[in-house]
């Protein structure tokens, strides 16, 4: 009885300090029109560096998207200005193509078909599902992530000339 004790105190300290240490886990985040209809979901996940959002979504306008991490846990509706900029612990310039960028939050673009649906997978190596760390998509309470009107065009500060914002989904701890 005293190993089996031994061992089930040591299993729950081992698992209690995983735990606290933030293990990722992935979290699947609703996205939102500005009309608040769901235009279905992202998955995201740890990547080998970084996170990787896997998109389900329908309803969208055909054509090439801009897809951001923002920095406020927020999709107020109908322009989802409420979610801030973008994701920038390290206040660099906005652009995957820009020297003196990237945006933690910033990623490639996305097609949505015709039919107005994506399952396209975008993968973000300047952010974490960590619990804590600068570039954690959980700092200060969260963070959202935006889908555009229109395609980043990797360079142009503050937002890639990427237009409106069409939908939204809240990502918190």
């Amino acid at each position: 009885m005293r190993t089996g004790g031994k061992l089930l105190v040591a299993t729950i300290l081992f698992a209690s300090f995983t735990f606290a240490q933030g293990k990722p886990a992935k979290k699947t985040v609703e996205l939102k029109d500005g009309k608040g209809e769901s235009v279905g979901t992202a998955t995201i996940s740890p990547a080998k560096k970084g996170v990787t959002v896997k998109l389900n979504v329908k309803g969208l306008p055909a054509g090439e998207h801009a897809l951001h991490f923002h920095q406020a846990a927020k999709c107020e509706g109908p322009d989802f200005k409420s979610a801030g900029g973008h994701f920038n612990p390290e206040n660099k310039k906005h652009g995957l193509q820009n020297p003196e960028g990237p945006h933690a939050g910033d990623m490639l673009n996305f097609t949505v078909k015709a039919n107005g649906t994506s399952t396209a997978s975008v993968t973000d190596e300047n952010v974490t599902l960590d619990a804590s760390g600068a570039n954690s998509l959980f700092a200060n309470g969260g963070t959202a992530l935006v889908v555009h009107a229109k395609a980043d065009d990797y360079k142009t500060d503050p937002a890639g000339n990427a237009g409106d914002r069409i939908a939204c989904g809240v990502i918190t701890p």
